[in-house]
């Protein structure tokens, strides 16, 4: 192993350390690595921008914009207390609607601006109610994963793969989509026997939701029905991108631009909620790994793997699923998948059928941050808004149920693909 293999090596353990332990700021740390790759003169600045994936990035501002804009028109406030009056105040029933509505977000927004959404949200509803939100919390966490792994843009780590493999938004749909239709149910189940005989509450409280009125939190209807308009446009662009043939960035950017043309808002405002530091964070990712790709280090896990698994499509696929989901339990599933990609489409170059590992990864990446309080960007996100009311979430807590959860969703994966492939 040469000398630029070792800094290589020690500056990646050392940024994703600072990442595992949060004694350093997540963004702080992935910059600084990207600084000493080039500093260290491992890769120059023009071929670490290179490796950066600017199609993910583009999604990802693209959508944050546009989240950005639509929520000042009170959508997302209308949709917790119109479904938390159908359900009649009726705490299990709220539970499991706000579990749907977080699913269905986190897949055609994406799963960290869906928490920041409905978190908010779950707490006055559950005010109401007089009724602990962490268990509620706690589930929009699981549906948000699972969610968010059914389409190109619910979780980064999909974005991040699709842009790679040039898989579309119907790719994902179809191929992963019913195996997370399933798992929902599976979840639901299980948290009716966990949380079911909890959720009890006064007829008085139940009262004081049905006396709410949704029509109330809507500020601007002429802006969310423009949301609305955009919106679908937005989805029909990423089902037919590989068709119409624009990347999915643009798509997500144009939308969010006819949004911050026609919105009628404060601009400075909209651009200063964009989460810069999940950007930087990314960027500096995608060039830390450009690293490890320039001096081979890369290269040499793929012919390990390869030679580990003697090529058995089936059993590289099983092990990736394996080892995504028991690694972004702990790990931060981005910076993992950021390593993971150049590693299959080094194993693709040596003549292996890499279609089914990119499922396996999707699956193993965003199941696998179910695992842990710190699996996934949402987990972090949702935990510090009960934190910040006063509910906080621990990871021991957490942990005795996500993590059992995770597994079960892993196992319905692998059989779900060793029947697929």
């Amino acid at each position: 192993m040469g000398t630029e293999q070792i800094i290589a090596i020690v500056i990646f353990s050392l940024v994703m350390l600072a990442i595992i332990t949060e004694k350093i700021n997540r963004c702080v740390a992935a910059l600084s690595g990207a600084l000493l790759m080039v500093l260290f003169n491992i890769l120059p600045m023009e071929v670490g921008l290179s490796h950066v994936d600017f199609n993910t990035i583009g999604v990802l501002i693209g959508m944050m914009l546009f989240v950005a804009v639509v929520k000042n028109s009170g959508l997302f406030e209308y949709i917790a207390i119109f479904t938390a009056k159908k359900a009649k105040g009726d705490p299990w029933k709220i539970m499991v609607s706000f579990i749907f509505i977080t699913a269905i977000l986190s897949a055609v927004l994406d799963n960290v601006t869906t928490v920041l959404l409905i978190g908010p949200m779950t707490i006055v509803i559950t005010h109401i109610l007089d009724l602990n939100p962490v268990p509620f919390l706690i589930t929009q966490i699981i549906a948000s994963n699972i969610g968010g792994t059914a389409t190109l843009i619910g979780d980064p780590p999909n974005i991040m793969i699709g842009s790679a493999a040039n898989l579309s938004f119907t790719d994902f749909v179809i191929n992963l989509g019913p195996v997370v239709v399933l798992l929902l149910f599976v979840v639901i189940i299980c948290f009716k026997f966990i949380f079911g005989k909890k959720l009890i509450v006064e007829e008085s409280h139940k009262q004081n939701i049905l006396s709410l009125d949704e029509n109330k939190a809507i500020k601007d209807k002429a802006l969310l029905i423009k949301s609305i308009v955009v919106m679908i446009f937005i989805l029909l662009g990423f089902t037919l991108h590989s068709i119409i043939h624009i990347e999915s960035s643009i798509i997500a950017l144009t939308g969010a631009t006819i949004m911050l043309m026609i919105g009628n808002q404060d601009i400075d405002e909209i651009l200063a909620s964009i989460e810069w530091s999940t950007i930087v964070f990314f960027i500096s990712l995608f060039i830390i790994v450009g690293g490890l790709q320039e001096v081979g280090i890369i290269n040499d896990l793929a012919t390990a793997l390869i030679n580990a698994t003697k090529g058995n499509p089936m059993l590289t696929m099983l092990i990736i699923l394996w080892i995504s989901a028991i690694v972004s339990s702990f790990l931060d599933n981005i910076p993992f998948v950021a390593t993971l990609i150049p590693l299959i489409l080094t194993m693709e170059a040596q003549g292996i059928d890499v279609v089914p590992l990119w499922w396996a990864t999707s699956l193993g990446a965003c199941l696998g941050g179910n695992g842990t309080l710190i699996g996934a960007s949402a987990n972090i996100v949702l935990a510090n808004v009960g934190q910040k009311h006063g509910y906080p979430i621990t990871f021991k807590n957490y942990f005795k149920i996500g993590f059992p959860i995770m597994i079960l969703t892993i196992i319905i994966s692998t059989a779900y693909l060793i029947l697929k492939f």
